[in-house]
């Protein structure tokens, strides 16, 4: 098998993984919290044709994040209706886009790079499972990568009208995830300038004021409009979400979810396994090499360029690692760097033949698509369907359901996938009192975690009859039986059945 036919393997077998990426898009549920909480913040953008606010409940708007990526999803539940493929798919067609803005980027300078860095990209685990989850880093990342693009071709002359991409993607970030684009892009430039001493190249070649401006066009309008939507909006999001989560650990302020709260410099430990398999199948390359003695050194010419892609990749885990709550994908919008950095010196190793580089490029492939299959259909057998997702239960409940009188309330905390799946539907009760007495009405259906059903008072559990179980939640019928039937009796024995 010579060299063209293993890179013709390779490029067959990396569309195929992307086929196949695709077709799983829609064979689990959307899981709770990430995922479902955003689809159902999209789904309600729709259904209110609001697209101004995020609304977290039909009287809760949500201010944990810009909109743009609930526009896009949005949007993709009007043109293919509600569903899982629907609500992951603008996602995957983003990553699609940002491999596209790599290939087209690098190529000009080398074909071969341009080819590594985008197996690299779409192989790593971090970037390969994002592409098909509903989230709003995958719309972050190209924010960054417009700008880390647009910044290069101005200070290098390359392409002097991609310039104004820096700005682009400076207003796709800060609608995507906020100020949090503008620091993961302006501290790779400012390192990476300081580093090279490129005071004078930057401020020459950029047109900061210009450029500002255009991005302050693009982005501000929907800040100052959400504001006076809905007061309050901004110092939450720009005080609490951009400061205190970076500075607070276990901040208490978070509305819509808990803080996570690791050790300073976990991210670094979160970035090796999100760089799976190239964080293991490359530094054993490099460590072959180097026992060899022929490690080949990068090409002065090309240092600066080497540099640049190596400060961008390490940037967001250099943030991070000061900060009190982060999360496993915070370190994607250094990928790109990454990729393109590690593609460079790879194709730089003369001795490692093509057909070598090709055939470890196929095993780190090969290695992704397979965890990945295996997470995806291992799911229902380790019950994370259920537990993760309300999907089963809600298809029980209509099951049952006899008429649309009959209403899905859940005790205590309901989750987004069931109000996702409910389509809005389905309720909350808090407060036990007023749930007795929905129970004492009867004709709703109750879903309650096993673990909480201890909670209900015996006159509860007197007009409540077992359905069936989903994962942690039980689903009770309530009926309006009369004082002298024993229901805690029979909601014993039809659980027991």
């Amino acid at each position: 098998m010579n060299k063209y036919t293993t890179k013709f393997n390779l490029l067959i077998f990396m569309l195929l993984i992307a086929l196949f990426r695709l077709i799983t898009l829609n064979l689990y549920p959307l899981t709770d919290n990430t995922e479902a909480r955003y689809a159902e913040i999209s789904r309600k953008m729709l259904e209110l044709n609001d697209w101004v606010t995020p609304w977290s409940d039909y009287a809760v708007p949500f201010w944990g994040k810009p909109p743009l990526s609930f526009w896009a999803t949005a949007l993709s539940f009007k043109l293919f209706g509600v569903n899982e493929l629907a609500a992951r798919l603008p996602h995957y067609l983003c990553g699609l886009f940002v491999i596209w803005l790599i290939w087209q980027w690098v190529a000009q300078r080398s074909r071969a790079q341009a080819f590594y860095a985008v197996v690299l990209l779409s192989g790593a685990f971090l970037f390969f499972t994002s592409s098909g989850m509903v989230m709003t880093d995958m719309w972050l990342l190209l924010g960054t990568t417009l700008s880390m693009r647009g910044f290069w071709a101005a200070v290098s002359a390359e392409r002097n009208a991609e310039k104004w991409l820096l700005f682009v993607g400076l207003a796709v970030g800060l609608l995507a995830k906020g100020p949090i684009a503008v620091v993961l892009t302006g501290l790779p430039i400012f390192l990476w300038m300081v580093v090279c001493n490129k005071y004078s190249v930057v401020w020459k070649s950029i047109p900061w004021i210009s450029g500002s401006l255009l991005t302050a066009a693009i982005a501000l309008p929907w800040y100052v409009i959400a504001e006076l939507h809905t007061p309050g909006y901004l110092y939450y999001f720009l005080i609490g979400e951009n400061f205190h989560r970076f500075v607070t650990p276990g901040w208490q302020g978070d509305l819509y979810g808990s803080a996570h709260n690791f050790p300073r410099g976990t991210i670094w430990l979160l970035m090796i396994a999100d760089w799976l398999p190239w964080s293991f199948l490359f530094p054993a390359l490099l460590l072959w090499l180097w026992c060899k003695g022929k490690i080949t050194k990068s090409p002065a010419t090309d240092r600066d360029w080497q540099r640049y892609l190596l400060i961008w990749g390490l940037t967001p885990a250099i943030f991070f690692s000061f900060a009190g709550n982060i999360l496993w994908p915070y370190v994607l919008p250094g990928f790109p760097g990454l990729a393109l950095w590690l593609s460079a010196w790879f194709n730089n190793q003369q001795a490692v033949d093509e057909q070598s580089r090709n055939k470890l490029l196929f095993a780190g492939l090969t290695f992704t698509s397979l965890i990945t299959l295996l997470i995806v259909f291992s799911l229902p057998l380790l019950g994370v369907n259920d537990n993760k997702s309300a999907k089963s239960l809600v298809a029980l409940y209509q099951s049952q359901q006899r008429s649309n009188d009959e209403q899905l309330v859940y005790y205590g905390k309901r989750p987004f996938s069931a109000s996702f799946y409910s389509q809005g539907k389905a309720q909350q009760e808090l407060d036990l009192t007023t749930l007795d007495r929905r129970i004492a009405s009867g004709n709703i259906f109750v879903a309650i975690d096993s673990e909480k059903r201890s909670d209900l008072p015996a006159a509860a559990l007197n007009h409540l009859q077992l359905v069936g179980e989903r994962g942690k939640y039980q689903l009770f019928h309530a009926i309006n039986k009369g004082p002298s039937q024993s229901s805690a009796q029979n909601v014993e024995l039809s659980y027991n059945r």
